[in-house]
């Protein structure tokens, strides 16, 4: 491979990180052919991309991300297949379920929404997280639920002011 062509591969990898904004070093080294077709097909019905890169290449590609990111750079030994993602939680819950038969593959570091985790260890943590749109409807639920009990309220209390406040004493004690 030569300069151009790998100056190439390192602004395609940059692309996606940004155009994902999440993204997944796996190790998935030992692995078999098969195997590895599987999870990349397992990859694809799941809205993850999947791509196998050199280690230097993967290495500057995060150079160029805004922030200090070498955390990551640690983890970058071996084998390492990038899984990119829009919810930046679908890629831990995808390891999760393919590791049920097997140890592998193994989560060697992941960028989400400009957190780095580094290590196989924080994987349950991973799974645990809100995507971005059930955050923001936990949000929306909480800031709905007071505007309900003033409306219940109200239609319960024979729509005055003193039925409002009556009805609201009586639910909190």
């Amino acid at each position: 491979m030569n300069r151009e062509e790998k100056h190439e591969v390192v602004s395609a990898l940059q692309e996606k990180m940004q155009e994902f904004g999440n993204f997944y070093i796996a190790d998935t080294s030992s692995l078999s052919v098969e195997k590895v077709n599987i999870i990349r097909r397992k990859c694809f019905e799941s809205g993850i991309e999947m791509q196998v890169a050199k280690n230097t290449l993967i290495r500057k590609a995060i150079e160029g991300l805004e922030g200090d990111n070498s955390e990551i750079f640690g983890a970058l030994k071996g084998q390492s297949a990038l899984l990119f993602s829009k919810v930046g939680n679908s890629p831990a819950k995808l390891i999760k379920a393919l590791r049920k038969g097997s140890d592998k593959p193994t989560l060697k570091a992941a960028y989400v929404d400009t957190a780095i985790f580094v290590g196989d260890n924080h994987l349950d943590a991973l799974v645990s997280l809100k995507s971005r749109e059930e955050l923001i409807g936990d949000i929306i639920g909480l800031l709905q639920s007071p505007a309900k009990n003033v409306i219940s309220a109200l239609k319960s209390g024979g729509n005055t002011i003193a039925g409002l406040v009556k009805t609201l004493q009586e639910r909190e004690g």
